[in-house]
């Protein structure tokens, strides 16, 4: 975490023009508050006591109204109001220009944490909580706003307020001056003291929200099995046992906090005791006139404010530093599915569909755990493969090598004769149409989802897609038709109709390579039997990737390859690889067997 802060300042370069603005605002506050109190000092030594104003005082007299005392009375409260309105209006604007260059930067921090969040790979992802990125995204990156607004600007102000008070405080009465400033080694004592452990606490506290915002989204998630299996009242009880949790955390972090600002405010109102007490003898001995004391004593709390804001920060600092080490965390993630220097996008594909090559491929998710290992195999334009084989066999992290969701650790994959590592992302994905068991529909118009692969769409080609998918009829029926806004992942629609909605999203994006990843698995024997005619209007001139469990979708697949333990352990035709008894064999009488037997009991 050493040079986090750095890290986050970049986000403010490109708003120095507001921060310049904010520094001048806060240098006209700190010349307000030093001369606030003067007009009191004023009232009370020169005009309740008739004594003549001094030299540089003199001006006021130019005044209109000035020659009586109740004249010079009144300029002097308007004098106070004065002061006090530019002080307000300066403080008003700096806030308000703060406010809205602190929640810029935090937005420029959460783009890119976003944008690197979908670069990382599946990889990543696979060991992270939804839930807690969703968290570091949204709340941790107000980090930067944190440590600019909230930390940075009040400290130069700080700073600039305790010189200039200093100094006029110390053309007033030096020794009670330098008495003042003896608080501040205990302060920076303290700072040191608890630091750490705020930013720890601080850390713990932020982490424990995370995974308790991950708790919740997953089980919403999972809504439908949780009421299925009567799990409410766990969920709940988890819940509950994960908010104490979250709970003690924050009670912890606030209580460190608490007792920093109590051992501050002890070191203040010490050192406020001491001067009160000797500037009272200095007042006696006629060292130091009254108004000069009224002016001191004011002064006093304007110059602890500001050392107590230096002492506050360090809460401050903390509870930055805890959010930006968060997101720096996924920041620092190595992005391992990246675009090559000097990739290049592929050329025109032929009407057949592009021609695809394993050789030698190794892969895995974990190291030392490979899930395919030494893949090759060709697949010619436009030929249908079908990849079968157990649960756990590497099936869709096969596929998943085709549009680089994932990198092989060893060997290459290759579309017409090309690395895929050697063609730009944009380029690649460009080529490779998916329809996945889980179609993903997102919260948007039916319309937004079938051109989501191809945004500049129009509605004729929208509904054309539509048509030869079988979605346009059941798309006519809803309240407003292609302008239907769906829930989430769907969820207004039968499992059919969301198959079709991703088939014609496939349609329209007229990829030259198509992988369908278990597209029926979820269906019954009725709704796949009528989704199988759009499949094959979408396979059509197309290199087709097909992944199934059901063996009887894969008859008309031109060979089929069969995985077992992580290794092509057959390829073939249908036919072919039923006369040769193998695995395949054996997988298909297996589910024959167990249809004739549900067959049987219906």
């Amino acid at each position: 975490m050493r040079g986090w802060w750095i890290k986050l300042l970049k986000y403010a370069l490109p708003y120095w023009k507001t921060l310049a603005l904010i520094g001048a605002l806060m240098l006209c506050n700190v010349g307000l508050e030093t001369l606030g109190p003067w007009p009191v000092k004023i009232l009370v030594d020169y005009v309740f006591s008739e004594e003549p104003l001094p030299d540089g005082l003199s001006w006021i007299k130019v005044l209109p109204g000035t020659h009586g005392t109740i004249g010079l009375i009144g300029w002097l409260a308007a004098a106070t109001v004065l002061i006090y309105l530019a002080n307000q209006a300066a403080h008003t604007a700096k806030t308000y220009l703060e406010t809205g260059v602190g929640t810029r930067m935090s937005m420029d921090l959460g783009g890119d944490l976003f944008d690197r969040l979908q670069r990382l790979s599946l990889r990543f992802h696979g060991r992270q909580m939804t839930g807690d990125l969703l968290r570091r995204v949204t709340h941790d990156t107000g980090c930067v706003r944190q440590l600019v607004i909230d930390v940075a600007i009040p400290s130069i102000q700080a700073i600039c307020t305790l010189l200039a008070l200093f100094t006029v405080m110390w053309n007033m009465d030096r020794s009670l001056s330098i008495l003042a400033m003896m608080v501040a080694p205990p302060l920076g004592l303290l700072i040191k003291v608890f630091a750490r452990p705020m930013a720890e606490r601080t850390y713990e506290q932020q982490n424990m929200e995370g995974q308790m915002m991950a708790m919740a989204e997953r089980t919403l998630t999972a809504l439908p099995v949780v009421q299925a299996f009567g799990g409410e009242m766990r969920e709940l009880s988890k819940f509950r046992l994960m908010s104490m949790k979250t709970l003690e955390a924050y009670l912890r972090a606030v209580a460190s906090q608490l007792e920093f600002k109590v051992a501050v405010g002890g070191v203040i109102a010490v050192g406020t005791a001491l001067i009160m007490g000797i500037g009272g003898i200095h007042a006696v001995k006629e060292t130091l006139t009254v108004g000069g004391l009224l002016v001191f004593l004011t002064y006093l709390g304007s110059l602890y404010g500001p050392m107590t804001t230096l002492a506050y920060l360090a809460s401050g600092l903390a509870s930055a530093k805890g959010g930006a080490r968060r997101v720096l965390e996924v920041m620092a993630e190595n992005e391992e599915i990246r675009e090559m220097p000097g990739a290049r996008p592929m050329p025109p594909s032929s009407p057949k569909g592009r021609e695809v090559k394993f050789e030698k491929v190794t892969v895995g998710y974990e190291l030392q755990r490979p899930v395919l290992r030494d893949i090759s195999f060709a697949v010619m334009p436009g030929e249908t493969i079908a990849i079968v084989g157990p649960t756990g066999s590497g099936k869709s992290t096969l596929v998943s090598l085709i549009p680089r969701l994932l990198d092989p650790w060893e060997g290459k994959v290759l579309i017409d004769g090309k690395d895929v590592r050697e063609i730009s992302l944009d380029s690649l994905r460009s080529q490779v149409a998916i329809v996945l068991q889980d179609p993903f529909l997102m919260p948007l118009t039916i319309a937004e989802n079938i051109s989501y692969g191809k945004p500049g769409a129009n509605l004729s080609e929208i509904i054309e897609a539509a048509k030869k998918a079988g979605a346009h009829e059941f798309i006519q029926r809803l309240p407003k038709g292609y302008e239907t806004v769906l829930g989430e992942k769907g969820a207004n629609l039968s499992g059919g109709e969301r198959q079709r909605i991703a088939i014609a999203r496939a349609l329209l994006k007229d990829a030259p390579i198509l992988i369908l990843d278990e597209p029926t698995s979820s269906l019954d024997s009725v709704a796949e039997t009528n989704l199988l005619e759009a499949l094959e209007r979408l396979m059509e001139g197309r290199t087709t990737f097909i992944i199934a469990h059901r063996l009887s979708t894969v008859g008309k697949a031109d060979r089929i390859l069969v995985l077992s333990e992580g290794r092509m352990v057959e390829m073939g035709t249908h036919q072919e690889l039923l006369e040769r008894g193998g695995i395949y064999a054996k997988l298909y009488e297996i589910q024959m067997d167990a249809t004739k037997k549900a067959e049987s009991v219906l």
